[in-house]
């Protein structure tokens, strides 16, 4: 019978280390180490400090900065697993010197990095530029959504705020008149003990909740929009935005990154809460052109091609575009429809999983302008002459009372409890000559013609990898609130990056 040496990986071993020879060349803790040491310049966190004549001695920048973002490049944001790694883990306990900050001091060194790390990400930048990394020629600007510490349950315009808190206190006086009824009442059955008490606590959550409703309707002001509508603002994350991303709805943040064609080098890194991508453009590319002037390159990214997808495309910021001189490459939504390579993209299609009516399940006479629903109920004309998106259109609406006792309500409309009538519209032509959007019509022009899209095309190439890069360093939320605090838990991922 074989015998083999006996093994515990649960054992200990005092051992004398040699910090320096814990950090390998060639790894990324080694190359951290080095530039933190001899690239990054630490003495701007010198103001952090007046502890010259009196006070204990402080942890060095420089150790902290290597902890966290060594633990980030692993995929480790809480501050209580940074401190354990720094007393347990050999490669944290070599980057720190065997210095051991407790997990409020990393987590007040990241929360107050605010300019500091716009700096640190200025002076990665200058290194990867003087190793010849950054080509100056092609940019592609792309954000990820990604959910933060805050709950889209507290999201809300005022008006949804009065109408949850009115709900709550309905609920609450329920459940006040039930108990008082309940108290009233001569004999008390003594297998309700169990059901009152989960009642005694739903109501003082309720108060609570309502309380909190209430102060917020105080003490806040109303968000509005660009388009000056009111949005959304959250009770836990003010600065927050509801996000419409693959994951579904999320409450967080934007992170935008641009990415130079020639080694995938991020030069700008922005965290938003907006819950579009429309207006980020002229924000970004100009954070671009001041990090290079900071670096001593004045103007070399003025001549560089700008990629973006649709989700950037707006009349606004192709303005903003040209009034700038940016030669921009900003896809719009129909980009792939007008591309003759994509015309037979339908055929690799799934069949729709629609739960409700399409367009085609209404009969549509052009003729005699007459639409009929699954229902047989001739529709009303609602408008003619319509332009959606540019195209002509014809739009039937459904009456209120043919709607309301519809057998097929459920399957024509997606809320049925919210949505009164059915309105379908069919398209009949293009008036793309008429668009009132010269900066989108010019653009869509450009990106089509066979230079544009050769150039287009390099986009996701780009970009997409950087973000795959991230998510596989761990970056699956945003674990802080606030757009500033955000902003450099972004930029310190960017900068692992790099």
């Amino acid at each position: 019978m074989a015998r083999y040496r006996h093994y515990d990986p649960e054992q200990t071993k005092m051992i004398a280390v040699s910090y320096g020879r814990q950090l390998l060349p060639g790894t990324f803790e080694h190359a951290l180490n080095y530039l933190i040491d001899n690239e990054i310049d630490l003495g701007r966190f010198a103001a952090r400090f007046k502890n010259d004549e009196t006070g204990a001695p402080a942890y060095d920048p420089a150790v902290l900065l290597k902890v966290v973002l060594f633990a980030y490049s692993r995929g480790i944001t809480s501050s209580r697993t940074m401190a354990r790694a720094c007393a347990e883990n050999v490669q944290f306990i070599a980057l720190a010197c065997d210095q051991q900050p407790h997990f409020t001091t990393l987590a007040h060194f990241v929360a107050t990095l605010g300019k500091e790390v716009e700096a640190v990400f200025r002076d990665v930048l200058m290194v990867c530029n003087t190793q010849g990394l950054i080509g100056k020629a092609m940019f592609a600007i792309d954000g990820c959504k990604l959910p933060s510490n805050a709950s889209k349950e507290w999201s809300g315009t005022r008006a949804d705020f009065e109408r949850k808190a009115a709900k709550m206190e309905r609920a609450v006086a329920h459940l006040v008149k039930a108990h008082a009824e309940q108290d009233a009442s001569e004999a008390l059955d003594p297998s309700q003990d169990k059901q009152r008490e989960h009642e005694e606590r739903t109501l003082a959550t309720l108060r609570k909740n309502a309380g909190k409703l209430r102060s917020a309707l105080a003490a806040t002001s109303e968000r509005m929009g660009a388009q000056g509508k009111p949005i959304k603002r959250n009770l836990t994350d003010a600065e927050s935005a509801t996000l419409k991303s693959g994951r579904g709805v999320v409450q967080g943040y934007i992170g935008v990154a641009a990415v130079d064609g020639a080694h995938q080098v991020i030069v700008e890194a922005q965290a938003h809460g907006t819950p579009q991508e429309h207006d980020l453009l002229k924000p970004v590319i100009d954070g671009v052109r001041k990090h290079f002037t900071a670096i001593g390159e004045d103007g070399a990214a003025d001549d560089a091609a700008y990629l973006a997808d649709a989700g950037y495309h707006s009349e606004r910021g192709l303005k903003d575009l040209t009034a700038d001189g940016i030669d921009g490459y900003i896809a719009d939504g129909n980009m792939r429809k007008r591309d003759p390579r994509y015309a037979e993209a339908s055929v690799h299609k799934r069949p729709s999983k629609a739960k409700t009516f399409l367009p085609k399940d209404f009969t549509f006479d052009p003729e005699h302008g007459t639409c009929i629903c699954p229902a047989e109920q001739c529709l009303k004309l609602n408008s003619a002459n319509a332009i959606i998106g540019g195209r002509n259109a014809i739009v039937f609406k459904g009456t209120t009372e043919t709607c309301r006792a519809c057998p097929l309500r459920s399957q024509c409309l997606r809320k049925p409890d919210v949505t009164a009538v059915r309105q379908v519209a069919f398209f009949v032509g293009s008036v793309t000559n008429k668009l009132p959007n010269p900066h989108c019509r010019a653009m869509r022009e450009k990106i089509d013609s066979p230079e544009g899209r050769a150039i287009y095309a390099n986009r996701m190439g780009l970009i997409e990898p950087v973000f795959g890069h991230t998510q596989q360093r761990g970056l699956r939320r945003f674990t802080l609130r606030g757009q500033a605090k955000v902003d450099t838990q972004w930029k310190l991922f960017c900068i692992v990056h790099n």
